[in-house]
């Protein structure tokens, strides 16, 4: 029968009796990051950037952006394989101090200024993978929003990092822990590179069939390179019995532009997963609010986000530059949802804007005395190529397997993450021993 753990007292909790406790300056140095002109970002060496850290457990194997920077800088901003790197300001205490380590060496890399660098003292208490889910884990997010302070924004010093504790686990012990987690994340990752693939399968496919226009005639040969008939527009060529149509003949168009970021409630018992889209063309799912009842029905009647809408940033034109994005549940700020009657025809203008609908949105841009906005007006504007119906079914029987698939991916990634999620504290605290 296997030994039951025996349990001490620690200032951070209860702990197995052979885990060690230790201050944080005991196994890292502590330093502070390159602040760098903008002007200086996009050519140069490798740059640790503030969402690479924020948005990972571990940093990417590829880094976002470039920089150009000096030879001492890259010296005394280098990143090495065990570097914790802890985000030291953001507008928000639950946001403030997300981790992210580096679990290789990035030749010529340096790390941005609103971070802080921890660099392991080589004594090889700590694992790096371990490490990577320690500083995620609610026993070191704790101390940090403990620590920190706010004024206009919530920031983290060297001080309070310094005050930091860290559990400590036998380095065999450490690893065990890792590969169940690790194990969990190489499982989504799968999924998302496979959910990638199809989504490449999938525009590959809308390629060929509604821009070289090379989808199988009546008798299941390449329409335009075996002597299709094609008629001049203002497009350009199209099939002969092609048609133009304006969004709003097609679609209803749900303005979510003014809707205001509720307050978080702790009286609200309701989840209400709050989406904005990102600069880079992704969501920012980062917003839960738990909302009470009346608030939540308030606040969706009509500008709750469908499955199958496509969405439009409205502020600037970099944001704008490729528009849609297939989104599912919940309440959009600062964009407007196209909405599509029927799902077939939703496929067909996604991959549309997502092809070539630059030219159409930027030509009716709303131009601002600040910046370039999109708005509902410019939307109604859009034209789109409208194929023959047969031709639009054809296509929606083959994406909608594809998008099966990704959203089963989908499902199982989030029950995934769910039970990382759960484990974690567990794990980390010797709730739950691994031998």
């Amino acid at each position: 029968m296997e030994q039951k753990t025996k349990f001490k007292q620690t200032e951070i909790g209860m702990i197995p009796e052979e885990w060690e406790i230790d201050g944080i300056e005991t196994i890292y140095n502590i330093s502070s990051g390159l602040s760098k002109p903008r002007e200086e970002f996009g050519s140069g060496f490798p740059f640790v950037s503030f969402m690479d850290i924020f948005s990972n457990f571990s940093l990417p194997k590829n880094l976002s952006q470039l920089v150009n920077s000096s030879e001492r800088e890259r010296k005394a901003c280098s990143v090495r394989r065990g570097d914790v790197f802890l985000t030291r300001t953001s507008e928000t205490q639950e946001e403030l101090g997300m981790s992210s380590v580096a679990l290789k060496n990035y030749e010529s890399a340096t790390f941005n200024g609103f971070s802080k660098r921890l660099r392991p003292r080589n004594d090889g208490r700590i694992f790096p993978e371990f490490a990577a889910y320690l500083f995620r884990s609610r026993i070191i997010r704790n101390q940090i929003l403990a620590f920190s302070s706010l004024t206009t924004r919530a920031s983290l010093n060297a001080e309070s990092i310094r005050r930091i504790k860290l559990i400590l686990p036998p380095l065999p012990e450490q690893r065990a822990i890792t590969k169940i987690l690790s194990d969990l994340d190489s499982k989504i990752e799968l999924n998302q590179r496979m959910n990638q693939t199809l989504e490449s399968i999938a525009q590959a496919l809308f390629k060929r069939w509604f821009v070289d226009f090379e989808f199988p005639d009546e008798k299941g040969r390449p329409y335009k390179s075996n002597g299709g008939k094609m008629k001049q527009t203002e497009l350009g060529k199209i099939p002969d019995d092609w048609n133009f149509s304006v969004l709003p003949e097609l679609t209803s168009i749900v303005d979510c532009l003014h809707t205001k970021k509720p307050e978080k409630l702790d009286s609200g018992k309701i989840l209400l997963q709050f989406y904005n889209l990102t600069p880079n063309h992704d969501l920012d799912m980062s917003n839960p609010y738990y909302v009470s009842e009346s608030d939540y029905n308030q606040w969706t009647k009509n500008i709750c986000v469908r499955d199958g809408d496509i969405l439009f940033t409205n502020a600037g034109r970099q944001a704008i530059a490729k528009v849609p994005y297939w989104f599912k549940g919940g309440m959009g700020r600062n964009i407007t949802a196209v909405r599509a009657e029927k799902i077939d025809a939703s496929y067909l203008f996604y991959y549309f804007l997502s092809s070539h609908g630059e030219k159409q949105i930027t030509k009716n841009l709303d131009e601002g005395t600040i910046f370039s906005s999109l708005n509902v007006k410019g939307i109604r504007k859009i034209i789109i190529l409208v194929p023959p119906k047969e031709l639009q079914n054809s296509f929606y029987n083959i994406a909608s397997k594809i998008r099966c698939t990704t959203e089963i991916n989908n499902i199982e990634n989030q029950k995934l993450s769910q039970i990382r999620d759960s484990l974690l504290p567990k794990l980390m605290s010797g709730q739950i021993r691994v031998r």
